[in-house]
């Protein structure tokens, strides 16, 4: 059942001959026409970056008080702190002056059901075995310390002193916060 109730029809899916994106698009052009430009700029006003999960289930900004220009968002399937991410954080913190960076995973992770075997799988369907590793996980605590510990080790990050990890549970909505140590 859909919880999106402005793109869905009563039965949770998109009317025949109709494409979800054209959904998208449709629902695009009656934003277009309220919009105002907010006259921001690309440096988030919060000087942070927040690294989360791909998950549907997380609305980062209700959950963490953020609005529109508070902050840079990267997203990933499980939030890990991946070659990419470093990649954009760096671009964040050298280019776009953020100072803190905050990460976000979660309980009930799609990567705690997988293996790195996914990548065997894909291999055998495709015939060509991916360039990137799953990143899959037993321990979502570990993982968020193994992320944060790839944020501050990086040689490319200019500002790791504050770097903060959270487990959110997607059943209470609350944020709990991981030791590095």
């Amino acid at each position: 059942m859909s919880t999106s109730a402005h793109l869905s029809t009563d039965s949770g899916s998109v009317p025949a001959g109709e494409g979800v994106t054209d959904r998208l698009v449709e629902s695009n052009r009656r934003y277009a026409e309220q919009f105002t430009d907010p006259g921001m700029d690309a440096r988030p006003v919060l000087k942070v970056a927040v690294v989360a999960c791909m998950d549907a289930r997380l609305d980062l900004h209700a959950a963490l008080g953020l609005h529109l220009g508070d902050c840079h968002t990267i997203r990933n399937a499980g939030g890990v702190v991946t070659d990419d991410v470093i990649r954009s954080l760096t671009i964040s913190q050298r280019a776009l002056g953020t100072r803190s960076v905050v990460l976000v995973h979660h309980t009930g992770c799609g990567l705690e059901k997988i293996t790195e075997g996914f990548r065997d799988e894909l291999e055998q369907e495709v015939g060509q075995r991916p360039t990137w590793a799953v990143e899959a996980f037993r321990d979502v605590d570990q993982d968020v310390r193994q992320s944060m510990q790839r944020v501050r080790t990086s040689p490319f990050l200019q500002h790791t002193g504050d770097v903060r990890g959270f487990v959110f549970d997607v059943t209470t909505g609350l944020l709990r916060e991981i030791d590095p140590a």
